[in-house]
């Protein structure tokens, strides 16, 4: 790749932000931007090294990469992610946690650019033909893509690896070999060491061939974008609830494509076959009086109102009590809950002295509360008030001793109400 054409490949950004291993790829990638913006001085690069510690050799690698960018003058970031486990297993958890760190150190004006390449294509297309993926899963990668406010570029996505080794052999250049890359209990290096070698001795050009079918099947998904967005966007609600009867008098198969396409709106992950029937059998048309779920990667979609909703997965908090010893402070709630103050300029009254202050998630009994004519049990309240179920048992209440004072953002109590007093608020 020529000068011109990595500058064409990232054009019009001239702020970039280049994801950083030390690895062949992204040496290589950086090597080609760095002689860039050597000829280009209004061109600004910087580097950001993800240490995941996933190995004993990542101290190492991080210094090997803050060395090369002191060389090269490149601002370098190195971020250290704890990978969480949510099920997704090693190699997509590391995925989610280095790009949700790419984004939070992307400033304004920059693209993130990565090193993946035709290989990497190839591998990744072979990767949803083994889930069983459709043509949004077997685009595979595209060369540039939103991300995070701006664009991710893949200016290397059309050239093979051992082009990449050519360059970075004729540049002298030194780059760090993962271990874990030898490893084939993992998908994509089975792949890489088993197979690709095979179908390419027998088939020169298979990578090729590959990216090609990947292309055409982004072109149909684009196509269908086209076709459907006028109608996903009636059937959509401002706070991205999606209508179920609608759906009831199409073909399966454009009620799964605009079921894909509503999902890909929330940024959830392409959902196979057997999760879209899941989701319309046992979601969308289950009884009027359930309360139906289906989780995928810590969400979950649920039916309210005749709408289907995609909402983040929280534990009830049903059975949690929380002591505010000093409401001047603000109270911080379980797990990603936010946190509650009480803010001047509201009609929730003080607590005495003698009230001891808690915050909870259930009340029973019968409560009186402002602006209803009698007592009405707290189930039936958030129902009049329409919270659909999964805020009911995670919604703040605030008590003081025994008593039900308010509920955060939706209603103060009789014996809580003050003409002038606070606000009960929730931050989350």
């Amino acid at each position: 790749m020529t000068l011109p054409a990595i500058a064409q490949a990232v054009s019009p950004y001239r702020q970039l932000l280049v994801g950083f291993s030390g690895g062949l790829d992204s040496t290589v990638l950086l090597h080609r931007l760095k002689l860039w913006r050597d000829a280009n001085p209004d061109v600004q690069l910087r580097a950001i090294h993800i240490h995941h510690g996933l190995s004993p050799h990542a101290d190492a690698w991080a210094a090997h990469c803050e060395a090369l960018c002191a060389g090269w003058k490149i601002p370098l970031v190195i971020t250290r992610v704890t990978l969480r486990e949510e099920g997704l297993g090693v190699e997509a958890q590391a995925r989610k946690a280095r790009y949700a760190a790419f984004a939070d150190t992307l400033r304004a004006g920059e693209a993130l650019v990565t090193a993946q390449h035709l290989d990497d294509q190839c591998e990744t297309f072979l990767l949803a033909l083994k889930r069983g993926s459709g043509p949004a899963g077997l685009s595979a990668m595209p060369a540039r893509a939103d991300f995070a406010g701006a664009h991710l570029i893949r200016p290397l996505l059309g050239e093979t690896r051992a082009s990449l080794e050519a360059w970075a052999q004729e540049h002298d250049l030194r780059w760090i070999e993962d271990e874990s890359n030898q490893d084939d209990g993992y998908d994509r290096n089975f792949l890489r060491l088993k197979i690709l070698p095979v179908l390419t001795a027998r088939w020169a050009h298979f990578a090729e061939a590959t990216s090609r079918s990947a292309a055409l099947c982004a072109e149909q998904e684009s196509l269908l974008d086209e076709l459907l967005g006028e109608e996903l966007a009636r059937l959509t609600s401002a706070d991205g609830a999606l209508a179920i009867a609608p759906l009831e008098d199409v073909s399966a198969a454009r009620r799964a494509a605009l079921l894909r396409r509503w999902l890909a709106s929330h940024h959830a992950p392409m959902p196979s076959r057997a999760m879209l029937v899941r989701i319309w059998d046992e979601v969308a048309q289950a009884r009027e009086d359930a309360e139906p779920r289906v989780h995928l990667s810590g969400y979950e979609v649920r039916r309210y109102k005749g709408r289907l909703w995609w909402i983040g997965a929280t534990p009830s908090l049903a059975d949690t009590v929380l002591s505010w010893a000093d409401t001047n402070d603000a109270l911080v709630l379980p797990g990603c809950a936010g946190h509650v103050c009480l803010a001047p300029s509201g009609n929730v009254r003080l607590p005495r002295a003698d009230e001891a202050v808690t915050v909870r998630f259930k009340a029973g009994g019968m409560l009186h509360i402002v602006g209803r004519n009698g007592g009405r049990k707290l189930k039936k309240i958030w129902q009049e008030l329409n919270v659909p179920p999964w805020r009911r048992d995670t919604t703040p209440l605030l008590f003081y001793n025994e008593t039900l004072i308010a509920a955060a953002g939706a209603f103060v109590t009789q014996e809580g109400w003050a003409e002038e007093g606070v606000c009960f608020q929730w931050k989350r």
